[in-house]
């Protein structure tokens, strides 16, 4: 009966966990994305005629929206400027929501002409361009507000809203995706880098839920995901939506072993992951120290191992798939 109830749960789980990939399998996007390439440059002027030459020889909405998105991620740039004085104020003005929002209301003029003229913006000028863009096109779409998690933000607290994206009607069913992290990122120096990252389009709640936090919990998609679990959470980072990785165990980015005690590590993964491209590492500086981690098991794409420390001390492990970094821990180990 146990083995029953946990194949049972598998099935279920990864039926969740990938649905929202598996919902257009059958779908081809070759197309869609040719049209979006062709259209590189086209200006932002006049967004019924973008629209139209994006979306009218497409049949589906979902093709019509892969279209959208990804000219959107390929075609407009992070301003690194503009959401470091967006940010300053926010935090300066974070006692006084009348004043936040009377600034807020004036620096969006700007940041709109910003985006027309010179297609650089920040969050909320990409998930604006989206819902814009899929309006005409006739695609319910809405922009979600909330809390992006990463290296600097909302790490052991909800520290501050700052962080937006979109939520698309698709077949009668919502799904999520973030423009601004598909579209690249920005290097130390303040540069913007373009690398399309096709993890985030149409994620699975549960994935999306590592990252991103809205401010209204509907759009979570996920009545499991809180603030205690979004905030808890390993640290993830774009590779762990390129490769799809969903950590399993353990759940809580900080803990606190026994000198010599197993921790357990599980995720599961969308494609199969030979036991060879999984490794569990530190650093020193620049320098990259791999752990011997042991008894791998791979079982319907559901992957683990086990580390025990050996010293007692603070560390901070990572795990890694291929070359990349998916997912980061915070480990004390004190006496057994």
């Amino acid at each position: 009966m146990k083995t029953s109830l946990c194949f049972l749960f598998i099935v279920l789980f990864n039926t969740y966990l990938f649905a929202q990939v598996s919902d257009f399998k059958s779908i081809d996007f070759t197309k869609a994305d040719q049209i979006a390439k062709l259209n590189k440059g086209a200006s932002l002027e006049n967004l019924p005629l973008l629209t139209q030459q994006l979306t009218h020889t497409l049949q589906t909405d979902v093709e019509k929206f892969r279209a959208i998105y990804v000219w959107v991620c390929q075609n407009i740039k992070g301003d690194d400027a503009q959401h470091s004085k967006v940010s300053s104020k926010r935090k300066k003005l974070k006692n006084d929501t009348t004043a936040l929002l009377k600034w807020n209301a004036s620096f969006k003029k700007i940041a709109f002409k910003k985006l027309l003229k010179h297609k650089k913006t920040m969050c909320t000028g990409y998930a604006y361009l989206i819902k814009e863009l899929c309006f005409l096109a006739n695609i319910n779409c809405v922009i979600v507000n909330g809390y992006g998690r990463d290296v600097e933000a909302n790490v052991n607290q909800l520290e501050r809203e700052n962080h937006s994206w979109n939520a698309v009607k698709l077949n009668n069913k919502w799904y999520l995706c973030d423009a601004t992290w598909s579209s690249g990122y920005i290097d130390h120096r303040g540069n913007f880098i373009k690398d399309y990252n096709d993890g985030y389009f149409l994620a699975s709640p549960l994935l999306f839920g590592k990252n991103h936090f809205p401010l209204q919990q509907q759009w979570t998609l996920n009545n499991n995901i809180n603030a205690s679990t979004f905030i808890n959470a390993p640290l993830v980072y774009g590779e762990t939506f390129k490769h799809a990785i969903y950590t399993i165990t353990p759940k809580n980015m900080t803990l606190s072993v026994k000198k010599k005690e197993d921790v357990t590590f599980s995720f599961k993964s969308a494609k199969p992951i030979t036991k060879k491209d999984v490794a569990l590492v530190y650093y020193i500086g620049s320098r990259e120290i791999p752990l011997q981690i042991h008894s791998i098991t791979n079982h319907d794409t559901i992957t683990s191992f086990h580390y025990s420390f050996k010293q007692r001390g603070h560390y901070d492990v990572h795990l890694k798939v291929n070359t990349d970094v998916v997912a980061t821990y915070t480990v004390d180990v004190t006496k057994p």
